[in-house]
């Protein structure tokens, strides 16, 4: 029992000894409520996440799921920070708001606040898509990106601004500055005002979308992105082209997406061989090949004898498909041609090709030579 006693004794003598004038109980106790924190963060959350989880998959919407999935990595932050705060708190240190450490774990709190807001941004951004894919214009999908982008971009401002206040540092002197300087920077912007406004009138006069294909001057391609400044154009070559607003603004640009049919039109030079009857039967067997495809377009077919040609009688072909997508385009393309070669062959006609003929006239005897 004396043993007990003075083991007991020699505890008590331990924990009230000081370590950098604290006591060591208070420094294990402190150390105690970090680890239980990190425990709580590890285990805790996974739990009360598990369980909101399970809450949320029984609802119609995902919105409540990834709301769950935005507070999870600052609730544990949040949980740590408690635990130091409580051990600051039994350690001694001061955490008042003039103290270094406080400011710290309030410096840390807000963090926390904003980083979740800058998380669940993006459900406030699929709220927006989901309404705007409801509307039958295609100006507010577009918008989607930059609402995302400026939901974020005012909550770091604001989190920035906070946490700066908690430092006591003046963001008007900063501002000041910028002010100063504005002149500079709105000479130095003039181009980038330009793009801004080009991109909108892009957006307001819709001349192209996300995945158009479309023709200027200088490139041509389908539409990958469409920004305030710039616009993005994949060439078919693969190669990624960006492309100022101002100057797409400004451009002749032709959609390829938006025609109805793609044109085909094309020569036929015949050999002088050729008969009227053959002419005249070919037409015909051409025009019905034509009006009775699947894929030729039946409003605009023209075939006709439209010349004598250098090399023989030449034929115009003039027609459109109906598809508009390359692949489909170029397949129909081909077989119209293996079609009219058949009918080319049936009718044993051949197609003339570039070619000279020279004549050498025969020159009369001279009368000395006929004497002879």
């Amino acid at each position: 029992m004396e043993d007990i006693k003075g083991l007991w004794e020699q505890i008590k003598y331990v924990f009230t000894y000081t370590l950098l004038e604290v006591e060591v109980w208070k420094l294990v106790t402190a150390c105690v409520i970090i680890l239980f924190s990190l425990f709580l963060r590890k285990f805790f959350v996974n739990l009360i996440l598990r369980l909101l989880k399970k809450i949320t998959q029984r609802t119609k919407t995902t919105l409540d799921d990834e709301l769950v999935s935005a507070i999870d990595p600052p609730a544990r932050l949040l949980i740590v920070t408690a635990g130091f705060t409580a051990a600051f708190w039994i350690i001694g240190i001061d955490i008042n708001r003039e103290s270094f450490a406080g400011q710290i774990l309030r410096t840390v709190v807000a963090f926390t606040v904003f980083w979740t807001l800058y998380r669940a941004g993006d459900i406030l951004a699929k709220l927006f898509e989901r309404f705007a894919k409801r509307t039958r214009t295609t100006l507010d999908d577009i918008l989607i990106p930059y609402i995302r982008k400026g939901i974020k971009a005012i909550i770091v401002i604001i989190g920035i601004s906070v946490i700066a206040k908690e430092w006591n540092y003046d963001l008007g002197a900063l501002l000041t500055g910028l002010g100063l300087g504005g002149l500079a920077f709105a000479l130095a912007a003039q181009e980038t005002v330009a793009n801004f406004f080009g991109g909108l009138t892009i957006m307001v006069d819709k001349p192209f979308q996300i995945g158009d294909w479309i023709q200027t001057s200088d490139v041509e391609g389908t539409v990958e992105d469409i920004g305030f400044r710039s616009t993005r154009i994949r060439t078919f070559a693969q190669a990624l082209v960006t492309v100022p607003n101002s100057g797409l603004a400004k451009s002749n640009i032709t959609n390829w997406s938006r025609m109805g049919k793609r044109r085909i039109t094309f020569n036929i030079s015949l050999t002088y061989a050729t008969s009227t009857a053959q002419i005249e039967n070919l037409l015909a067997r051409i025009r019905d090949m034509l009006e009775n495809h699947p894929g030729i377009h039946p409003e605009t077919i023209f075939v006709f004898f439209d010349s004598f040609g250098q090399n023989g009688p030449e034929l115009f072909l003039y027609f459109f498909t109906k598809t508009i997508k390359w692949k489909e385009y170029l397949e129909v393309r081909e077989d119209t041609n293996l079609k009219l070669m058949r009918i080319l062959d049936e009718l044993g006609l051949k197609v003339a090709y570039p070619s000279m003929s020279v004549y050498m006239e025969k020159q009369p005897e001279s009368p000395e030579r006929i004497e002879e």
